[in-house]
């Protein structure tokens, strides 16, 4: 398998004596599994936290928003872009110490978030849709599991991953198995 150890979803290997991390989504048929993409990469330390944000927020593109929020995304650039750009920040950080948050904001839309545990620091790659228009961002909210079957990382997290690690990303494979 290319020099690679194949672990679980968002596991670290070791390459070539640099940490790799991995993250893997699967596609299901009938409740199996028929595909498998994954993503091996050299993540980014929290002291690169802030230039992360800002390599995520510049890749944020329309095509990434879900089709009901394209119209406001087209005079709020970061409408629409909170639950992606919080988990590939979630999955590109070497850390164990984000956490995901959620909260219902006066869209009665769901917005996330990631909150650094040891100090409770927000970190919002899209908290400029909120102040754009007079709004505040709907903070504390409270931990919950990403959303989604089996919560696997949804595929514009994995498309905007790739985007920011540039050559990082040591691997980008998709296999399918007969089911």
């Amino acid at each position: 398998m290319n020099g690679f150890l194949k672990l679980s979803t968002a596991s670290v290997v070791k390459r070539n004596l640099i940490e790799m991390k991995s993250v893997e989504r699967h596609r299901y048929k009938d409740k199996e599994i028929f595909q498998t993409r994954t993503l091996t990469y050299n993540p980014y330390s929290m002291t690169e936290i802030e230039s992360v944000m800002e390599y995520i927020s510049s890749n944020l593109t329309p095509e990434l928003v879900t089709k009901k929020y394209r119209a406001e995304n087209a005079t709020n650039p970061m409408f629409g872009h909170c639950y992606h750009s919080s988990q590939a920040l979630f999955y590109l950080m070497d850390t164990n110490v984000l956490e995901q948050r959620t909260a219902i904001d006066y869209h009665d839309e769901a917005h996330w978030w990631l909150v650094d545990t040891t100090n409770e620091k927000i970190y919002d790659i899209t908290d400029d849709q909120y102040y754009q228009v007079g709004q505040t961002p709907p903070y504390p909210g409270k931990k919950k599991p990403w959303y989604g079957w089996k919560q696997r990382p949804h595929q514009r997290t994995l498309d905007l991953m790739v985007l920011v690690l540039g050559d990082r990303l040591a691997l980008d494979e998709t296999v399918t198995y007969s089911v």
